[in-house]
């Protein structure tokens, strides 16, 4: 049975709402196989006439043989009806109404496998003018933040399982989440994830946060029908149109939000991600030596981590495609991929990852799958790593490079996105698509021990510079901004 609603007494209220997910699930897109024929070059999208009596979407890149999807009315108006979350993450929504006493904010959440959700309690933690309630899809468990009110749904399907495979969320949900939103009057909205966004009905001014547009730059990666492009366009199309503050958490996202999605720059807040603080420099040796021993990796030799989905714009299997030569060189050296092996997650190819380890004969003795772990395990094996080697092809973030530099790993990462702007001076940098360029960089940090120590010193400087609390602030300003240009 769920907790009965928090409030805090008086003063401003704010609305989280949250439906509970399980943190080792990574729901995937309706399909085990990949689209054949599909480039991994820059894709931009954008949107043409879509207000009108016909539809198209356009979508625009360079030497991809993605088809272009002409949508008629029929064909909209039946993805509107089936609106479904293709590579849904969180479901979050936050509403501010301005009272005498300050801001009614509600956010809906739901809770899912990354971390993101932790500006939730960053959030409902400040005494800032802002009271907060969370809306759940289903019964939460009892970790709410403190002094929070509880709106609750019962929706036939959670999220977190509505969403997986080739199950999507129905109308039905859509118009349970509306009008349990629609149980307060509220002065804004917020969706923590794109991922996570429902249709409101009614008119309330929204921020929306849209991590990164990986979604529309490599989209033959994401979705693996175009079906499920589709679905994801209407949504965003939605979500667009619902939008007074687009949200985002790095700079390089802010420009792709204004350049790819045309949202104009004064109407885009960025706000910066953390690590938690369990992602620490652990003195005790034997710690990070028994997390190594946990994943059968040998006590001896360099400890390369990748942590990260399973997914095919992370580029796993270019580092993968590198590691021979760099095992040629450095006959100890060890790579712990640290992820979901499920396939309960998005659309993965963690089935190709393991078939190239295993037709790779010196790599299977040298590269581990540790599977999901926690942020307590993680944050012990990041202890005794090297370095955090980060391939991704886009990032709207990295959160996973400033968990590594929280605990002294230096992060050896793509160029691409954001890695260049959160990594700073506290790491190497590659082109993610050249794995010789993948296997050159590795080795310079691995030839240098000074060099590794010299980085590893700044990454724990460039790691204080993010923090949850800090964010919660520039999330409240967005939120401020957001009623005040309704």
């Amino acid at each position: 049975m769920f907790p009965p609603a928090r409030t805090s007494g008086a003063g401003p209220k704010t609305t989280l709402a949250s439906s509970h997910c399980s943190m080792q699930s990574r729901c995937r897109c309706s399909a085990e196989r990949p689209v054949r024929g599909l480039s991994s070059k820059r894709a931009s999208t954008s949107f043409s006439n879509v207000r009108g009596s016909a539809r198209s979407v356009r979508v625009s890149r360079s030497n991809s043989t993605w088809p272009l999807l002409p949508v008629s009315t029929t064909e909209f108006r039946n993805a509107l009806r089936r609106l479904s979350s293709t590579t849904p993450e969180a479901l979050s929504a936050v509403e501010t109404r301005a009272t005498a006493s300050g801001f009614h904010t509600a956010v809906a959440v739901v809770l899912q496998a990354d971390r993101r959700q932790r500006i939730m309690a960053a959030l409902a933690a400040r005494d800032a003018g802002f009271r907060y309630t969370l809306l759940f899809d289903q019964p939460p468990g009892d970790d709410l933040p403190s002094g929070a009110a509880v709106l609750c749904a019962t929706t036939s399907w959670p999220l977190n399982e509505s969403a997986v495979g080739s199950s999507s969320r129905s109308l039905r949900y859509f118009w349970t989440m509306g009008k349990l939103a629609r149980k307060e009057k509220f002065d804004v909205f917020f969706f923590p994830t794109l991922y996570s966004y429902f249709p409101l009905l009614a008119k309330v001014p929204c921020v929306v946060c849209y991590h990164d547009t990986t979604a529309e730059r490599l989209p033959q990666l994401l979705f693996p029908t175009r079906r499920n492009h589709l679905f994801w366009r209407v949504k965003s199309t939605l979500a667009h149109w619902q939008t007074t503050r687009a949200m985002t958490v790095s700079q390089s996202s802010a420009a792709d939000l204004e350049n790819i999605l045309h949202f104009p720059r004064h109407r885009i807040d960025v706000v910066t991600e953390a690590a938690d603080s369990v992602f620490r420099i652990i003195d005790d040796p034997a710690v990070a030596a028994a997390a190594r021993a946990r994943h059968g990796i040998p006590p001896d030799g360099a400890l390369l981590v990748h942590v990260g989905g399973m997914n095919p714009h992370k580029n796993i299997l270019g580092l993968l495609k590198a590691m021979p030569t760099i095992i040629a060189q450095h006959h100890l050296v060890h790579l712990a991929i640290v992820g979901d092996t499920s396939g309960k997650g998005f659309w993965d190819n963690v089935r190709e990852l393991k078939s190239f380890v295993a037709g790779q004969p010196p790599l299977a003795a040298h590269v581990h799958f540790t599977g999901y772990l926690g942020d307590a395990a993680l944050a012990e094996l990041l202890n005794g790593a090297y370095a955090l080697v980060f391939p991704s092809l886009w990032e709207g973030f990295g959160l996973p490079a400033v968990e590594a530099m929280s605990c002294g790993a230096p992060v050896l990462a793509s160029r691409r996105g954001s890695l260049p702007e959160v990594v700073g001076d506290a790491g190497l940098f590659f082109e993610p698509e050249d794995p010789l360029a993948i296997a050159a960089c590795v080795l310079s940090l691995l030839r240098d021990p000074a060099r590794r120590a010299r980085l590893a010193g700044k990454a724990c400087s460039r790691a204080r510079e993010f923090s949850w609390e800090r964010a919660a602030e520039l999330a409240e300003r967005s939120f401020h901004r957001c009623a005040a240009d309704r």
